[in-house]
């Protein structure tokens, strides 16, 4: 088999491999984990309230798609009666943390965003937000949890992901211009990724 080179991305640009991973088979029951955070359900969320809390948990690992839907393409998907959006609260009623669950597939649930803000990391409330999110999502006639990860995400994200019980299915790379170089995030965002093009 011939070897595959390196491909060159435009210095604007950004490059990650997804990986996408699933449940077949509603997972064994198990005791929440102990946390000092309460999920809250939103309902049909506000485009900039829901912005606001996207922004906080996913800055860092340069989340940017729905900082850039207009309000009616955003709320068509938030407001969906199949879509879940729920907020992880601290004992200051802080949202700290986001949890998004997509039915819209027949017999599928796709944990479209689990995030906790990234001061949180290393605490062990993970589990217990996936504890929420696998309760939730394996409910009525849902035959298949899934969702994805990539390598703009956090380090463990993976392999947190596949010891609560996810299996690795898929594997793509996608390409994208830098949300940094068109001030969709600041400049300062995710020093761990090198910003090489000049900002506008």
């Amino acid at each position: 088999m011939k070897a595959v080179g390196p491909t060159a991305l435009p210095d604007d640009h950004v490059g990650t491999i997804v990986t996408t991973l699933e449940m077949a088979a509603r997972p064994r029951p198990r005791p929440i984990p102990d946390a000092t955070l309460r999920l809250t359900r939103w309902e049909r969320p506000a485009p900039e309230k829901y912005r606001a809390l996207f922004r906080r948990v996913g800055t860092r690992w340069l989340w940017y798609s729905r900082l850039v839907m207009d309000d009616v393409a955003l709320t068509a998907i938030v407001h969906d009666p199949l879509v879940e959006v729920y907020a992880a609260v601290d004992r200051a009623g802080i949202e700290v943390g986001m949890l998004e669950l997509d039915f819209r597939r027949p017999g599928a649930c796709e944990i479209g965003y689990f995030a906790l803000v990234p001061e949180l990391a290393g605490r062990g409330l993970g589990r217990w937000l996936m504890a929420q999110a696998l309760l939730l999502a394996w409910r009525g006639q849902v035959e298949r949890v899934w969702l994805h990860t990539c390598t703009l995400d956090h380090p463990g994200a993976l392999g947190f992901y596949r010891a609560q019980g996810f299996v690795a299915t898929r594997r793509t790379i996608e390409t994208f211009v830098d949300p940094r170089t068109i001030g969709v995030l600041p400049v300062d965002t995710a020093p761990q990724v090198p910003l090489l093009a000049r900002t506008r």
